[in-house]
């Protein structure tokens, strides 16, 4: 165990953390538009914006798609753990790329700026704020705000880069 640790942490390239940049930028637009959020929206209130899409602030307790909003308030502590455990090791993984890999590098800053975008309302308000609300007809798709998006796309990133570009790199 203590020689994997060692492993994990050998060959490290601190420079690569520039990329970091994408990641504060993901924060200040999600920090930012939070912000105008509930300054501006009345909670539950809709703001009709065009036929598919509202600004309705909500907040969730809970993760993605209020899984576990209902709990007894334990899960605010489980998903700080996680966002911080995945921030981490999303960080050394950085740090183990190699400066062409461009594509993977963004990918893994967004669902950083992401995750720590929603950690900091879970520190600060003990829920994560939502107000994008998306639907078709009177078929609603979950609220969601800028870093939930920032995780979307960088996992959605990430699935890419696992099918198409690490295939080129075994050949």
């Amino acid at each position: 165990m203590k020689n994997w640790i060692r492993e994990q942490f050998t060959g490290l390239d601190v420079s690569r953390l520039t990329w970091l940049w994408l990641a504060a930028l993901t924060l200040i637009l999600d920090f930012a538009s939070k912000q105008a959020a509930l300054h501006f929206l009345d909670y539950a209130q809709p703001v009709y914006v065009l036929p598919v899409f509202d600004l309705t602030l909500l907040y969730n307790k809970g993760a993605a798609f209020s899984f576990l909003a209902d709990a007894s308030g334990w899960q605010r502590w489980f998903f700080t753990i996680i966002a911080i455990g995945v921030s981490t090791v999303l960080c050394i993984w950085l740090m183990k790329l190699k400066p062409e890999e461009k594509w993977l590098s963004a990918a893994l800053c967004l669902v950083i700026g992401g995750a720590i975008g929603n950690l900091y309302d879970r520190l600060v308000y003990g829920h994560v704020i939502d107000f994008i609300h998306v639907h078709w007809d009177k078929h609603y798709f979950p609220a969601f705000n800028i870093a939930d998006s920032a995780i979307t796309i960088g996992a959605i990133m990430l699935i890419i880069d696992s099918l198409f570009f690490q295939q080129d790199k075994r050949k």
